[in-house]
């Protein structure tokens, strides 16, 4: 960061809804609850594939990557944001933004590429039933979620290294509840149409790559789908595509809402509702989407908690 910046610099405030004080009362009780649930759900989730020998499947393996994605992504930033909904400080010192802005960049970086993977899972699991085990052999699973963690927190260091280096001219109000790359941008005193442009041709590979990879591996499975001739395995097979497709849309929709829009069109109000639905609704969302339909998890919960009878 520029030096002006520097010496007295120490930090930002994150205006957030503190223009709303009645709505910051309502959102702490709402979003209090949606974080405990989102611990319950994706802690849930996690444990289950480990103790069930029937959900030790590469479905499962990315299930348990995207609830640990989605623990760590909530709480970089809820238990921030409940701390500042009840209190007078909005303060947030500048290695804390930059570690926050780092961290839920990379986590939701690597989000996109990871439903990406899970969709090419469900295409072999549906399309190439006899030889689903070659083709998702435990390495290439393993090689496939450390590449999406690794491209998202690489392209979240470009970023945040980016981001702090425009000068500020002592500029430290952020209209946002959490340190993101737009509201960030501006605050800045120079011309950020380099780093705006950037932000949205990375933006394009990050999101449209992954959309695109899951719009071929759907079209695949739809039509593998309709030539099996069982009602029941069409049912299971749409079952289990329908919960990813819901999460797809859920995530993929906002982000490139608040990601792919040019920056004259970028509402704060609009961005802060609709990073509040991809930070806490999503990732509270997620574990129910998965498992409310699904009868390998709601077996396996029922034979933990009744005491290791398999009701299935």
């Amino acid at each position: 960061m520029d030096q002006k910046n520097g010496s007295s610099f120490t930090g930002f405030i994150l205006l957030g809804f503190s223009d709303r004080p009645q709505l910051e009362r309502v959102l702490f009780v709402v979003l209090l609850i949606f974080y405990l649930l989102t611990l319950l759900g994706n802690t849930s989730i996690i444990a289950l594939s480990r103790l069930d020998p029937h959900l030790q499947t590469p479905m499962y393996f990315f299930l348990s990557n995207l609830s640990f994605l989605d623990l760590c992504y909530t709480t970089s930033t809820v238990p921030q944001l409940l701390v500042h909904l009840r209190g007078a400080d909005k303060s947030i010192s500048f290695g804390s933004c930059v570690a926050q802005l780092f961290i839920s960049l990379g986590l939701g970086c690597t989000e996109c590429i990871l439903l990406g993977v899970m969709a090419f899972d469900r295409y072999a699991a549906i399309c190439r039933p006899l030889h689903y085990t070659v083709i998702m052999h435990p390495r290439l699973c393993a090689l496939m979620a450390s590449a999406s963690w690794f491209i998202g927190f690489a392209n979240s260091s470009l970023q945040t290294v980016l981001t702090f280096f425009v000068p500020l001219c002592g500029r430290n109000k952020i209209d946002h509840f959490l340190c993101e790359v737009p509201p960030l941008l501006k605050l800045a005193c120079v011309d950020t149409t380099v780093n705006e442009s950037e932000l949205f041709f990375v933006s394009v590979i990050i999101l449209l790559i992954p959309v695109a990879l899951i719009t071929f591996s759907y079209g695949r499975i739809v039509r593998a789908v309709l030539r099996i001739k069982s009602a029941a395995g069409q049912r299971k097979a749409f079952g289990t595509c329908g919960s990813h497709l819901t999460v797809v849309s859920l995530f993929y929709g906002t982000a490139i809402y608040a990601y792919l829009q040019p920056s004259n069109n970028y509402s704060q109000d609009q961005g802060k509702f609709i990073s509040l639905f991809y930070t806490v609704v999503t990732p509270m969302a997620n574990p129910f989407i998965y498992t409310l339909r699904n009868k390998d998890v709601t077996g396996a919960m029922r034979k933990v908690f009744c005491g290791g009878n398999d009701s299935r």
